[in-house]
């Protein structure tokens, strides 16, 4: 009786939970986008499977009700679904897929039916959006900017693919960008009625790139309400392109009628994401006013269609807007901006410009109004992107509308995360995270990874990795510690512009102090079983740590990280950045350049490294990590280089992800276990 007892309660209970991994991460259900229909009741959203036998992504539609009901997947074609839209009519669901050998706009029923193609076009569509009549739609594609017309590229490629030679000759910057090679082509705006028709082209010789690269896409432009009037984000400088932030809104009629028109003929640093107000009365948009600074604060500007008349709602406020959308009433807008560690959502009052928090703990990444709230799609350090409901006020707090990984996270354990604070530079108050490992026991003595974030201009806060997740270490016996020194974003724009010209100096003063303070207030840290990892300015801090900070640390962990701060300027793509840090370029100001230069203290290394780049990062080139290598090899210290061939400034396929945390881990065990 009591072996049979026993038998049953074995078999009842819930099976053990197992320790996160990177095989748990990558197989992870990631949601990539979502619309929200224009009767608010229902959420259309593209969502990311990975399949490991391909070594890629595959991306479907799902659709689920307002309410969190409903449930359901839209497609199931062996290639990818992305980039939702509505029509007016809420009845179907524009989105683009390759189903017919490239990139086209198609159209699915919601009532039953199959999916029709609406688009034939010769080029690929790269983003796109429907006015709001349901009439027109406006697209990018790639074209040779003294093209016209779409069949002047495609004749042109196929011209080209016929030629032996593979001789590239450029006159002019950027020549590649991010891990892309030029060739000739720009991404312009074309609108085509949705019925078939002529092709508009709406940028005709314009040497810019609209949605810009290489991140942008359908945030980049938008259509007035009545239908007549497309306002898009270009960066039209010439020859300056390669050191100019000077983005600007541009508006053309949506027939094509006249040549574009500049906007913001006055700022010239960044203007991006406009948005119209319900009425087409309004225009707001994102702007910078420091020319040649990325990381400048985004104001969120309003203008008067009518009579041009522009101003600033957030002067007051010390925070960078981003993600704007309207109220349903014209009466406020509501944004995300880092804060403190988070990413929140907050609303500002057009008319006075006070700005409301509405949530702050977490991650929003994406957000719509409709008449009942906001939907948003939310993450934090213990949870990935999931869909959400909000009140308007942020009251009742956010309500789960899908759980698209819940069979996975109630199979692994996660670490418990903590915000602290500490005095850093100056006195002045600085933040970090660190989270404990799975299975704490506070009695036990656990290894250290000090994750150091890149940027500069960034952040480790409350948010689901899929690159760099506290997580994977914190499964693997480690405490995570992450410190938002200064220069990180969501704690003032005074903060944010310390570290320019000074990389090696409050930076590191706050990741010693930052240190030190974790050491104290957790005493189950082992002090003596310590690694440091960074990517890309976190790589560029690993290497100048080796030089002046190597004294706690066991390993260090350096991915695509500058060795040589006068050379990564010449090698570079976006100008403005270095020069902007650096207060000009190395012929005009040498001395900062070499102010804080890893490589003017190799003689000084001795800690053993781990070395890790992408061939096709073209912002932080492959030789400062064959560089960087070479003379860990040369002085004979313990390191090895991990080498992507195929990979940019981030690790992305699948297996490769896969090494990267293998080969990583095994380095931090070898010296700290």
């Amino acid at each position: 009786m009591i072996a049979s007892l026993l038998v049953v309660a074995l078999a009842a209970a819930p099976a053990a939970k197992k320790p996160y991994t990177v095989q748990a991460q990558v197989a992870l259900k990631r949601i990539a986008g979502f619309r929200v229909s224009p009767g608010g009741d229902k959420v259309v959203f593209s969502l990311r499977s990975t399949d490991l036998e391909a070594n890629k992504g595959r991306v479907d539609l799902w659709l689920v009700n307002a309410d969190g009901s409903g449930l359901k997947q839209l497609t199931t074609n062996e290639g990818n679904e992305t980039d939702p839209s509505w029509a007016p009519d809420g009845k179907s669901v524009y989105f683009l897929a390759a189903r017919s050998g490239s990139n086209q706009l198609w159209r699915l029923p919601l009532e039953g039916g199959e999916a029709t193609q609406v688009t034939k076009l010769p080029l690929d569509v790269d983003a796109y959006i429907v006015s709001p009549d349901g009439q027109t739609v406006v697209f990018a594609s790639e074209v040779f900017v003294d093209c016209d017309t779409l069949e002047c590229t495609a004749k042109r490629l196929a011209e080209k693919s016929k030629v032996k030679s593979s001789a590239q000759l450029y006159d002019g910057l950027m020549f590649r960008h991010w891990d892309t090679w030029k060739d000739g082509r720009r991404a312009h705006l074309f609108a085509q009625k949705l019925s078939g028709g002529p092709v508009v082209n709406l940028q005709k010789k314009q040497n810019a790139d609209s949605p810009s690269k290489p991140f942008g896409g359908a945030e980049d432009f938008t259509i007035s309400p009545d239908g007549k009037t497309l306002v898009y984000v270009a960066r039209d400088v010439g020859r300056e392109e390669a050191w100019s932030t000077d983005l600007d809104l541009f508006s053309v009629p949506l027939d094509g009628s006249k040549a574009p028109t500049k906007l913001t003929t006055t700022n010239r640093a960044t203007d991006g994401i406009p948005v119209f107000s319900p009425d087409g009365k309004t225009l707001a948009y994102v702007a910078m006013s420091k020319p040649k600074f990325e990381a400048d604060k985004l104001r969120v500007m309003v203008r008067d269609l009518a009579t041009g008349k522009e101003r600033s709602l957030t002067d007051a406020w010390d925070r960078s807007a981003s993600t704007l959308a309207w109220s349903k009433d014209g009466k406020s807008i509501f944004v995300t901006a880092d804060d403190l560690g988070q990413h929140g959502v907050f609303s500002i009052d057009v008319t006075s410009g006070q700005v409301t928090k509405v949530i702050s703990d977490g991650n929003v990444s994406a957000l719509e109004v409709t008449a009942n709230g906001l939907i948003v799609l939310h993450d934090s350090l213990v949870s990935a992107a999931d869909i959400y409901s909000l009140a308007v006020d942020g009251k009742g707090g956010l309500k789960k509308l899908t759980d698209v990984n819940a069979a996975a996270f109630a199979s692994f354990s996660l670490g418990a995360p903590e915000q602290f604070s500490f005095k850093g530079w100056n006195d002045e108050t600085v933040y970090g995270y660190l989270v404990k490992p799975v299975g704490f026991d506070a009695k036990k003595k656990y290894p250290l990874a000090f994750l150091i974030h890149g940027g500069p201009q960034g952040s480790f806060g409350n948010h689901w990795h899929y690159r760099w997740n506290a997580q994977t270490y914190a499964a693997r016996g480690y405490v995570a510690v992450m410190i938002d020194f200064h220069g990180s974003t969501g704690y003032g724009q005074a903060f944010t512009d310390s570290i320019s010209g000074d990389w090696g100096g409050k930076p590191l003063e706050d990741l010693q102090k930052g240190l030190a303070a974790a050491l104290s207030k957790y005493p189950f840290i082992d002090k003596n079983k310590m690694c440091a990892l960074g990517a890309s300015y976190g790589g560029f801090m690993v290497n100048w740590i080796a030089g002046n900070w190597s004294e706690p640390w066991k390993c260090l962990v350096s991915h695509d990280g500058n060795l040589d701060e006068r050379f990564a300027y010449f090698d570079t793509e976006e100008l403005w950045f270095p020069e902007w840090e650096h207060g000009g370029t190395p012929w005009e100001n040498p001395a900062s350049y070499a102010k804080h230069n890893p490589i003017d203290h190799v003689a000084k290394w001795k800690t053993p490294m781990l070395v890790v780049h992408g061939g096709k990062d073209f912002r932080v080139v492959e030789t400062h990590g064959m560089s960087t290598f070479t003379a860990l090899q040369r002085k004979g210290i313990p390191s090895k280089f991990l080498y992507f061939p195929d990979e940019n400034h981030w690790v992305l396929k699948p297996h490769n992800s896969i090494v990267w945390h293998e080969t990583v881990n095994a380095w931090l065990d070898q010296w700290t276990k």
